[in-house]
């Protein structure tokens, strides 16, 4: 069986997606306190955009953990196979 191939990410890649994460971020809650209208349209505002990077982090996570999971189903599958065939080619 075939040692399957783990991608990692290089350092680099990383620090760019954390500093791009967290340069948006901040931008966006300074935007928000900057914002010329009521505070509680801020509250709003600010209450939506942690909300909806909430979401996204559980998103991304939920279709993370399927990809493996169906990683793990086909290598299992792919081993049930090869075991059949190498019974089937010994008989």
């Amino acid at each position: 069986m075939e040692n399957p191939v783990i991608n990692q990410n290089t350092a680099a890649f990383r620090f760019q997606v954390w500093t791009s994460f967290a340069l948006s971020f901040a931008l966006m809650i300074i935007g928000i306190c900057y914002l010329p209208v009521d505070l509680w349209i801020k509250g709003y505002l600010l209450m939506g955009t942690v909300f909806t990077v909430a979401s996204c982090f559980t998103l991304a996570k939920t279709l993370r953990d399927d990809h493996e999971a169906g990683k793990l189903i086909n290598r299992i599958t792919g081993a049930k196979t090869e075991k059949i065939l190498k019974e089937y080619e010994s008989v």
